[in-house]
């Protein structure tokens, strides 16, 4: 089931509440805002033009700083002079090549696009939601969206409309089931049970805002994994209570024209095969052996896929987590294919890696802008500067970490509902926030664990998100006249129940001191 065009979006009838139409009239405004800016792409150029003026009049002024660690003095350098021209034109394709994320997202990538082109991913998640009673449905669909991280962007196409059918199929309100599977996907896309594209996409750039302070600083994969796997369980039980305590009694759930308990051929969208069950036993018999064979040969002291002193932190295995991930989808996605048929021959793979590629062309051109913005903005010190700066500042405010950190979730709430982009818009945040937040004390792995919170929450809300408009195509076929305000007046309590509660929760975790993931 698809979307092949989104109808009109036309608001539907405002709420009584004086809150909501508040609320309602807010993402109109910041709809209008969005659609002014620029493409992500040129939008980095744009700002690449401003950081290019501002080191020149920066410069111009003796603009410095001391660096607290080397006790040099940090001065901007001009873009726009001939080494800043020189370094900007010799060094684009070197610049590119080095952006940390490029490769390992690539890596990964090849064996994600293995893993879905061969069904396990859609199989996977219809496995979890079939046949799952009325009462307990809410929760594990939302948790299901969790698990479907791991498949990107696709996870919204796969799972709405299966959350539509499998709420009719316990008789509940389709509507509510979109909007379920929508706002699990959307609020929680940084939380997950398991080790997604994100993980490796953030913490490259991550490490390298990191190296401003300290150059041999790595923030690693799996430096949030304990923090995400947490936030996927409580994220699922804040949507679940929302749902089916508050937003389950509203008179406005059914749709247009009664809709029937899905018929066999609508029960077969949902089910799986006799064949898929038997490949997704093997298959997960495979990954557990795949797991095993890994953590076997972590545990002699001398084993080579330690680190340096027998380290595990330090260890090949956790640096080169984009490989072990790109190679254990691929072998899971290998066999699920053969074992039902997807795929005949080992071309088929090769064919899937390839198709994966394809699908990534959107992100690796963004990626070409992104660098140079980021080379452009470390090579004139700028960054280095502000992060100097706002160390001082805050140090002078005595402010405890803990609010330093709500304010940077406030800051990066608000600044998602434009830039809806969590790639491009941690690029544009981290290196000011890393590097500052180093200089009092706050390691690289909680910004980054606190701006996964805030990047997630607002995606629901935000109309500027592609997906915003996908899932309320869904809900139109069940109720034509659902516009914008219809899916926010679901999606916004449910949004500011769960921003509250997980900021609570990472505040929670970084005051008892507990470990946000592995290193």
């Amino acid at each position: 089931m698809s979307v092949t065009s989104a109808p009109p979006r036309t608001p539907s009838t405002e709420p009584q509440s004086r809150a909501l139409r508040v609320a309602f009239r807010g993402l109109t405004a910041i709809e209008k805002v969005g659609n002014r800016l620029p493409n992500p792409f040129w939008l980095f150029w744009i700002l690449a033009g401003v950081v290019a003026v501002l080191s020149a009049v920066l410069s111009a002024t003796g603009l410095t700083a001391l660096h607290p660690g080397t006790h040099e003095t940090i001065k901007v350098q001009n873009l726009l002079s001939k080494d800043g021209l020189t370094m900007a034109v010799e060094g684009a394709v070197d610049n590119y090549a080095a952006f940390p994320p490029l490769a390992t997202i690539l890596t990964v990538m090849f064996g994600i696009a293995v893993a879905e082109k061969s069904g396990l991913f859609s199989a996977l998640l219809r496995r979890m939601v079939a046949r799952v009673p009325g009462r307990y449905l809410t929760f594990v669909l939302s948790m299901t969206a969790m698990v479907s991280h791991v498949a990107g962007d696709a996870a919204y196409v796969t799972l709405i409309p299966l959350g539509a059918l499998g709420f009719r199929a316990a008789g509940r309100s389709p509507v509510l089931g979109c909007v379920v599977a929508y706002v699990s996907i959307a609020a929680g896309y940084d939380a997950s049970p398991s080790l997604t594209t994100t993980d490796v996409l953030l913490s490259g750039i991550t490490t390298a805002a990191a190296h401003t302070i300290d150059t041999h600083y790595v923030v690693t994969p799996v430096a949030n994994y304990f923090f995400g796997l947490g936030s996927s369980v409580l994220v699922a039980l804040v949507i679940t209570l929302v749902v089916d305590k508050v937003l389950a009694r509203r008179s406005d759930l059914e749709p247009d024209e009664p809709v029937a308990t899905p018929d066999a051929e609508e029960l077969a969208e949902i089910e799986v095969t006799d064949r898929q069950r038997r490949a997704l036993r093997t298959t997960g018999l495979v990954a557990v052996g795949f797991l095993v064979f890994l953590a076997a040969a972590m545990i002699p002291s001398s084993s080579p896929l330690r680190g340096e002193g027998g380290g595990i932190v330090n260890s090949p295995l956790i640096g080169g987590m984009a490989l072990v991930l790109g190679v254990f989808f691929a072998v899971l996605g290998t066999v699920y294919g053969r074992m039902t048929g997807t795929f005949t021959a080992a071309r088929d793979t090769i064919g899937a890696m390839a198709d994966g590629t394809r699908s990534m062309a959107p992100i690796l051109v963004l990626f070409f802008a992104i660098a140079q913005f980021l080379a452009y903005f470390k090579w004139t010190n700028i960054g280095d500067i502000l992060a100097v700066k706002g160390a001082e500042t805050l140090r002078d405010l005595h402010l405890n970490g803990w609010t330093v950190l709500v304010g940077i979730a406030v800051l990066i709430t608000f600044m998602n509902l434009v830039i809806t982009s969590g790639s491009a818009l941690w690029a544009l945040a981290a290196p000011v926030l890393v590097p500052m937040l180093m200089l009092i004390g706050i390691e690289p792995e909680t910004t980054q664990a606190v701006y996964r919170v805030a990047d997630s929450v607002t995606n629901c809300i935000t109309p500027m998100s592609p997906y915003f408009v996908m899932a309320l195509g869904f809900i139109q076929q069940y109720r034509k006249s659902a516009g914008i305000g219809t899916l926010a007046s679901f999606t916004l309590p449910i949004a500011a129940v769960v921003w509250v509660v997980w900021v609570a929760f990472f505040v929670a975790w970084y005051l008892l001191g507990i470990p946000l993931g592995i290193g």
